[in-house]
């Protein structure tokens, strides 16, 4: 299944791809909300042959140099966030997975290339972090805003949900007319066709231009290939007419 955007909302009909693409293995369950801090080794073929963990962060300061391509990954807790990095990234134990929502409480990097990263960002939409954790995120999830590296964001929606108020002020911050945004609808697995189609539908209707969105589950494989299509576009420099140019700088300006 392709990528819907905004703009598609006249077609009168919208395909929704149900094939699985290889269902991975059940995903380690963890204590805690500590990351793996070691190279993980590939469990297949992947795209993503190089990934590691880099290092947890909860202020800018402790941010990498900012130099490469980086895309975060956010979303409302419990809404898969950490299963969809790790099916991704074909690596199972990457991001912790949890059944308590709000395990992620540090802005977590991983290198997957030279001057290549993925963010994983706290969940947002539960209690369980502190008022002053809370508070302590603001200035690092501004400060990440203005990253000249930073190209998009996947934005992790539970499909069963749809988007809601806080997903919709993350896309805000993101700004799709200058960056990427991709919005995986999350556990679709547990929606019959007709749902299927109509939280695509929903979703697509409420998106601004230039976001785009698809049917994912970690747990069947759905969507698995497009998504890891879309990062690996992402990550890529194209050529000396892309906007991160031969050095590998970002103009936040000529990002779309």
């Amino acid at each position: 299944m392709s990528a819907v955007r905004p703009s598609d909302a006249a077609q009168p009909h919208i395909e929704v791809c149900d094939i699985l693409i290889g269902a991975p293995e059940r995903f380690a369950k963890a204590a805690n909300c500590t990351l793996a801090a070691h190279d993980a080794e590939a469990s297949n073929v992947s795209r993503f042959p190089h990934v590691r963990f880099m290092l947890s962060v909860a202020s800018p300061a402790q941010f990498p140099a900012d130099r490469g391509v980086e895309v975060a990954f956010a979303g409302r807790s419990n809404a898969g966030k950490s299963s969809a990095l790790n099916s991704i990234l074909a690596r199972h134990g990457l991001a912790r997975t949890s059944k308590t929502p709000g395990r992620t409480r540090l802005f977590n990097f991983f290198e997957v290339g030279p001057d290549r990263r993925v963010i994983d960002l706290p969940g947002y939409g539960y209690a369980r972090a502190s008022q002053g954790e809370r508070a302590g995120w603001e200035p690092a999830i501004e400060a990440l805003r203005t990253r000249a590296t930073l190209r998009g964001l996947f934005l992790i929606v539970d499909a069963r949900r749809g988007l809601g108020a806080m997903d919709q002020q993350l896309i805000a911050w993101a700004d799709p007319a200058r960056r990427n945004v991709h919005v995986l609808l999350t556990k679709a697995d547990k929606l019959n066709q007709a749902e299927k189609k109509a939280a695509l539908r929903d979703a697509q209707a409420q998106l601004t231009q230039g976001a785009t969105v698809q049917l994912f589950s970690s747990l069947r494989g759905l969507g698995l290939d497009d998504a890891q299509g879309v990062l690996e576009a992402w990550l890529k420099i194209k050529g000396p007419d892309d906007p991160l140019g031969s050095s590998g700088q970002t103009n936040p300006a000529q990002v779309s």
